[in-house]
């Protein structure tokens, strides 16, 4: 036998009915953190710096954030829809 149930709801909603708890105050702190912080950074190195600090990466995780954002890994003419 088989069943399907199908719930429209919001996201909010469905948290709720969850029970799992309203993280959107945390966001909205850790957000604004992060935009004073890129705000006082002068430099690219200084922001890495700050970067590496805030998150547990390894090199290869900052290596994959650095090949991410190169704008020279960018092909304007290629599209990624397939």
């Amino acid at each position: 036998m088989k069943i399907n149930v199908e719930v429209e709801c919001t996201p909010e909603e469905a948290r709720r009915a969850m029970g799992l708890p309203d993280l959107a105050p945390v966001h909205e702190r850790y957000i604004a953190m992060m935009v004073d912080a890129i705000d006082k950074q002068g430099s690219p190195e200084a922001f890495q710096k700050m970067l590496q600090s805030w998150a547990p990466m390894s090199e290869a995780g900052m290596g994959f954030w650095r090949a991410m954002f190169d704008p020279s890994k960018f092909d304007a003419g290629s599209k990624t829809d397939k």
